[in-house]
C-alpha cells in the first residue's frame, strides 16, 4: 500500500511540471504494419535545449527500430503531437 501511495504521489507531482514550449520539444513517431498511419509513440519535452530533446527521441527511434522482429520505421518531428 506504502508502493502505491508513493506511485500516485510521484504521478501527480510529474504531471504538474511545467512543460517545455514547443520550439524544444520533439516527438517519436512510427508507421503502421497494417496501414499507412502516423502513431505517436512519445514526446520529448524536458526543460533543457532542444538538443537535449532532439537526441533522445533520436536514440529512441534507433533502439525501438533495432528490435528483432520490428517491421515499422520509427522517426522524430520537431514539436508536440498532432494528428
Amino acid at each position: 500500500m506504502r508502493f502505491f501511495r508513493a506511485v500516485v504521489l510521484v504521478s501527480a507531482v510529474a504531471g504538474c511540471a511545467p512543460m517545455a514550449d514547443d520550439s524544444v520539444t520533439y516527438t517519436l513517431y512510427r508507421s503502421s504494419a497494417a496501414a499507412e498511419m502516423r502513431i505517436h509513440v512519445a514526446t520529448f519535452d524536458a526543460m533543457e535545449a532542444e538538443a537535449y530533446n532532439r537526441e533522445n527521441c533520436q536514440i529512441a527511434a534507433v533502439l525501438f527500430q533495432a528490435q528483432p522482429g520490428v517491421v515499422v520505421h520509427y522517426w522524430c518531428e520537431k514539436g508536440r503531437y498532432r494528428k
